[in-house]
């Protein structure tokens, strides 16, 4: 896909665990699994990317995992780096089933309803534990919380950059 972008988020570091330099990372993928094989990753602090040595994955739960980063061996280490956001290069992401997307890209899709309505962008995609959530913002209607199920996103065309929905009864 020609506009995709090079990145894919893994998640976002959001605590130290423990005193020797894991952190705890808010995943941003469904099956981020494949990572515990890996032995690089990279850390993004702001618009900078930087690879570095990946010395241990584990999933923690459906939502977060653990990571430990070579070079950050303490909690102090480990603090600093709430926020930044783990990424992998696109080609080493594992191929997706059909009606398969990754949150990089559906962000930034405009929502439009299955009547022409515009509702904004997807600006946001919350990670539930049942299903997503896409926020979508800057329509008429403000925010809007779309649940990623099949009754609502009827389909997403990202040549289009667009994600055609159906506001159930009671959605708005």
């Amino acid at each position: 896909m020609d506009g995709a972008p090079r990145f894919l988020t893994v998640g976002t570091i959001v605590a130290p665990h423990g005193v020797r330099g894991e952190v705890r990372v808010q995943l941003a993928m469904d099956d981020p699994g494949f990572l515990s094989d890996r032995d690089t990753i990279y850390l993004a602090e702001g618009d900078s990317q930087q690879l570095v040595s990946l010395e241990r994955f584990r999933l923690r739960s459906e939502t977060q995992a653990l990571v430990k980063l070579r070079g950050v061996n303490d909690r102090e280490a480990a603090q600093a780096l709430r926020g930044s956001t783990l990424l992998i290069d696109r080609s080493w992401a594992p191929p997706l089933d059909p009606d398969e997307y990754y949150v990089d890209d559906i962000l930034g899709l405009t929502a439009v309803t299955t009547d022409g309505e515009v509702l904004g962008q997807v600006r946001e995609v919350i990670f539930t534990g049942s299903n997503e959530v896409y926020v979508v913002r800057g329509g008429q209607r403000g925010e809007i919380l779309l649940p990623a199920i099949r009754d609502v996103v009827k389909a997403v065309d990202l040549e289009a950059g667009e994600l055609r929905v159906r506001l159930l009864e009671g959605l708005i």
